[in-house]
């Protein structure tokens, strides 16, 4: 099997609402779908979602890096996945959103190829994921009443945006915890908005209102100081923008710098990584989340949810983007039970069934 072309599509898709986190402000969902080509008509899908507040990608450079990947992949087959990433990191350096859309691309070949789906090719411990639900920055009123809404359709952990100040940080936690009740988890992302001693200072006082675990509370530089909250933090502390690839997850867990890793394809470079800093973490005792940009489509969230449900090590999920679109650019993929389980599709690859032209351009 060889790829013969690869086709790039542009997608935008308003939010239901604006969503704001505290380094800014998304409105849309913003993709480059990818169609992949080959000699024996399988196609197969992928999506790259830059998310410039935290890639520092934007969509026209992830478009501009697929057509150059474009030239070195024609003709290779694309299920000889590490000789497609051995290309790929040869021509471009970083570039991860333009490597995933690729990578989710050829996994969905490799299983429509065996007539498996993705799940199962992946590891197939299970067909299904659970999600939480993400609330935005806001007043606290305003979030309270968003997530209890949420549990009120089905969701029993919610993940909240955190990160401003302490004053407005401990009065939304403080408005979410009564809204939803004690039964509810609740997670924090403050999306590198706190320095390490303010983080454990403010932890301590969220962790009243039963914190499951913080997000990234500090630079994704800071590996001192992310060491820091985690060493001297009565609530576990997940890495996100400090864990790009495996070896950002070899150093973090090496160290006993954080107690969770989150990881996104966007991020990582797409399922092939993916795996790599799963395996990694469960070698030194570290649960993984599979989570996602808040400008991915669903495609992405196809790919994660297959890896997701795949893994044992993978024990939380974050993928919840698709619920925020106003539409979906695609046929097919995952149904939803019960609000917050994602059942992955038994048709082989991601299980979609094509592109919707019309949202297209």
């Amino acid at each position: 099997m060889k790829i013969t072309d690869i086709k790039t599509h542009i997608m935008r898709v308003p939010l239901v609402s604006p969503f704001r986190i505290s380094l800014g402000v998304i409105t849309h969902a913003m993709s480059c779908l990818v169609e992949i080509e080959t000699d024996e008509g399988i196609t197969g899908y992928g999506e790259g979602s830059p998310g410039p507040l935290i890639t520092g990608e934007n969509l026209e450079g992830t478009v501009a890096s697929i057509h150059v990947l474009k030239e070195k992949l024609i003709g290779m087959d694309p299920r000889d996945i590490e000789a497609v990433y051995t290309v790929m990191n040869r021509s471009i350096a970083y570039a991860g959103t333009a490597k995933a859309a690729i990578d989710i691309a050829c996994h969905d070949i490799i299983g429509k190829a065996c007539n498996l789906p993705l799940y199962r090719v992946l590891g197939g411990l299970s067909s299904e994921i659970e999600t939480d639900m993400t609330v935005g920055i806001d007043e606290p009123e305003v979030m309270a009443a968003k997530a209890k809404a949420h549990v009120e359709a089905g969701f029993n952990v919610i993940k909240t945006k955190v990160g401003t100040d302490i004053a407005s940080d401990l009065a939304r936690v403080k408005a979410i915890r009564e809204a939803v009740g004690s039964d509810v988890k609740i997670r924090l992302d403050a999306n590198q908005g706190w320095h390490a001693k303010e983080a454990v200072k403010l932890l301590d006082r969220l962790n009243e209102y039963d914190i499951e675990l913080i997000e990234q509370p500090v630079p994704r530089y800071d590996f001192e100081g992310l060491k820091y909250v985690t060493s001297h933090s009565s609530v576990p502390v997940m890495a996100d923008e400090s864990c790009w690839d495996a070896k950002d997850a070899l150093k973090l867990v090496s160290e006993r710098a954080v107690d969770f890793i989150n990881i996104k394809l966007m991020k990582c470079g797409g399922l092939y990584e993916a795996k790599k800093i799963v395996n990694i973490a469960e070698a030194a005792g570290v649960e993984c989340m599979l989570g996602c940009m808040s400008e991915e489509s669903g495609i992405a969230i196809n790919a994660a949810a297959a890896l997701g449900a795949a893994l044992k090590n993978i024990t939380r999920a974050d993928l919840d983007a698709s619920f925020s679109l106003t539409e979906l650019p695609y046929e097919g993929g995952f149904t939803v039970k019960d609000t917050r389980h994602l059942i992955l599709s038994e048709n082989p690859g991601l299980g979609l069934s094509g592109l919707r032209e019309d949202m297209l351009q």
